[in-house]
């Protein structure tokens, strides 16, 4: 039974004077059969490439079985495996991992003997059966990690975990949106996931509300003044605290029925978009240089940017049509934010749900997402390093209509249906 890790060190109040750690990232240089692995990766998948005549996993990647010459498709594989050999990398001629030796890694055979390199959790040793997990690495590329436990209590302690991962632990976390419920939950799953400060940006701050009662009585939990929909309240807390935020969750929301023809209005139509779309950019201007620039900065970098969106961001569903398209605008601004932010060492993360259980959704039948679960798997979805998170069963099953056939799922949303 190998020792308990020591807890990561608390981060301590840096010297200005000494230089932030560039971001430098791991190797970028991959296959587009690579890329599909880190697709798999991004939704928390553990899919591998199998060629269905010869009943065997094909590793590395192909085109086409290597035995036979058959498709391959991609499919859930077992993870479980046994670490044959391990080594510890003292230097590297990647300047990533020059400044982060001595880093572990081994050879993991899985089921038929296919032998895969994985980076390895400290509890790790050759003749264990391990776990594999699938994680996007700094410079959003798939990499294999292997553990000997994944329910130990000290799983989180590990250095290289933490590498690949968008951990709460000891990180400042700024939620712009407070006030709602989903606002509430995630500010306190993120107090309760170790989060050293969480920054509750509260629009209209002097209107006292139960929201607002709630975040002041939570430990760790700063309420301050932000509204989005004013380019100045915006600059004006970035100059405050933009360089202390690690977390971005932009959970900003604005739920009105109605589509183009049965909406309600051009007015309440730039309203909307002012807060989503206009407001996640005045974010990306503001915050985003300065979290670019943490990106490496110790055990408190500057680490992700959470988007939660409506999973009706993929196809428009027209009896929330305008809440769709703004979300659908969100969307194609957080994917070019990910490529702005490529190589930085901040995830931009996407968290899709379905309707939530809110008075504007009262008309909608269940199933629909409540805050609690919204900012658990958000949570969740942050210790796993995954980069699109579906939250609930609408929102799975609309992601998988989507991925099967695009058009059926909107001519099925234009029927009627859900």
């Amino acid at each position: 039974m190998p020792d308990p890790l020591p807890p990561l060190p608390e981060p301590v109040r840096k010297d200005p004077q000494k230089k932030t750690r560039s971001a430098l990232t791991p190797p970028l240089a991959r296959s587009r059969l690579g890329m599909r692995l880190g697709a798999q990766a991004a939704r928390g998948r553990f899919h591998l490439p199998h060629c269905d005549s010869c009943a065997v996993i094909v590793w590395p990647p192909r085109e086409a079985c290597p035995s036979c010459l058959s498709d391959l498709h991609w499919r859930v594989a077992d993870p479980h495996g046994r670490l044959i050999a391990e080594t510890a990398l003292e230097t590297s001629p990647e300047l990533y991992f020059r400044e982060r030796v001595p880093w572990r890694v081994g050879t993991v055979t899985l089921a038929g003997g296919v032998p895969v390199m994985a980076h390895l959790h400290a509890h790790c040793r050759v003749g264990d059966k391990v776990e594999l997990r699938l994680f996007l690495d700094k410079a959003d590329r798939a990499v294999f990690m292997a553990f000997a436990d994944t329910d130990s209590p000290d799983l989180r302690e590990d250095i290289q975990l933490r590498e690949l991962t968008n951990d709460p632990r000891h990180r400042r976390v700024l939620i712009t949106d407070a006030r709602t419920p989903a606002g509430v939950a995630l500010a306190a799953a993120m107090t309760g996931a170790g989060a050293k400060t969480v920054f509750a940006g509260v629009a209209e701050s002097w209107k006292r509300d139960a929201a607002i009662e709630r975040l002041e009585g939570m430990t760790g939990v700063s309420v301050l003044p932000l509204d989005l929909t004013d380019t100045r309240s915006v600059e004006e807390l970035c100059g405050e605290i933009g360089g202390k935020v690690d977390i971005l969750v932009h959970n900003a929301e604005h739920v009105r029925p109605g589509g183009v023809m049965a909406g309600r209005g051009i007015a309440d139509a730039r309203q909307l978009h002012d807060k989503l779309v206009f407001g996640f950019m005045r974010l990306a201007e503001n915050f985003g240089p300065v979290m670019r620039s943490r990106g490496a900065d110790g055990v408190n970098a500057a680490t992700a940017w959470v988007n939660l969106l409506s999973v009706y961001a993929h196809a428009n569903w027209p009896a929330f049509g305008q809440h769709s398209a703004a979300h659908a605008a969100t969307l194609s601004l957080a994917q070019c934010l990910r490529g702005e932010m490529l190589g930085s060492g901040v995830r931009v993360v996407n968290a899709f749900a379905g309707p939530l259980e809110q008075d504007w959704h009262d008309s909608v039948l269940p199933p629909k997402v409540t805050p609690d679960r919204l900012a658990r798997d958000i949570v969740a979805g942050l210790l796993a390093g995954q980069q699109d998170l579906y939250i609930g069963d609408v929102a799975r099953d609309v992601a998988e209509r989507f991925e099967d056939d695009a058009k059926l799922l909107e001519m099925e949303l234009a029927g009627g249906g859900q």
